[in-house]
């Protein structure tokens, strides 16, 4: 039941998808010369992603704290990665904001031209120009209104955990002094682990957004041990979340 479920969920997404992308191609074409910031073509995937996330009929979405971001304010968004289904949902929040992506993405069909279309931001990891260019970039987004959304992760989990936070998320929080939110996801990995193509039906996904913290409460200017500090905060937060009815 679970293969013949997925088939059914992946032909809608394939048509959805199919269907959708010619009308944001025309889009992207007719405001190309004016939105300089992406900001339709951010809109459009998020919506896009929005109505893509409610059709499917295998999951309860539960949304709590969306109202934390303050609208107006930017911000460097963090979350947990449990499953490729995160990318898709964290359009549930409907925040503006620009995703740091792995330079690999842009190979992946439509995902990758979704990246360039929206002007989101990308990096070669392995390449310090790159993370260099990546920090520039982020920057300017954040001093021009516009948050930056990003895995501290990096990948995606393997065993629904919260693993090793890399220090590149608050390394720009630090230089940007900007604040950092918390976003927790939990039940993706359930319904689509890593490496997998089967969905399992019948989860509840949660997505909680805690209070931003702000510059003045780092309480260190060392990125690696503001790094470690919310990747404890995070898995407390995924137990607690867990253990509630």
């Amino acid at each position: 039941m679970d293969i013949l479920k997925s088939i059914i969920v992946w032909i809608i997404a394939i048509l959805y998808i199919t269907l959708f992308f010619p009308l944001v191609s025309l889009v992207w074409i007719f405001v190309l010369p004016f939105d300089r910031k992406r900001k339709i073509m951010h809109c459009m995937l998020t919506y896009q992603g929005l109505i893509l996330s409610r059709i499917v009929p295998i999951w309860k979405i539960r949304i709590e704290g969306r109202e934390k971001a303050v609208k107006g304010n930017t911000y460097i968004i963090i979350s947990n990665h449990q499953s490729i289904l995160d990318i898709l949902l964290i359009n549930c929040l409907r925040y503006r904001f620009k995703w740091i992506s792995k330079i690999e993405n842009l190979k992946v069909p439509v995902l990758g031209w979704y990246l360039r279309m929206a002007d989101y931001i990308t990096v070669d990891r392995g390449d310090k120009d790159s993370k260099e260019e990546m920090v520039e970039k982020s920057i300017n987004c954040l001093d021009e209104g516009t948050s930056i959304m990003l895995f501290p992760e990096g990948t995606r989990s393997v065993d629904k955990e919260i693993g090793f936070f890399k220090r590149g998320a608050f390394q720009l929080a630090i230089s940007a002094q900007k604040p950092i939110l918390p976003v927790l996801m939990d039940g993706t990995g359930g319904v689509l682990p890593k490496h997998g193509f089967i969905f399992s039906p019948g989860h509840r996904i949660r997505i909680k957004v805690f209070d931003p913290v702000y510059p003045d409460s780092f309480n260190t200017d060392d990125p690696d041990l503001l790094a470690l500090n919310f990747s404890t905060f995070m898995k407390g937060a995924l137990i607690e979340l867990r253990a509630e009815k």
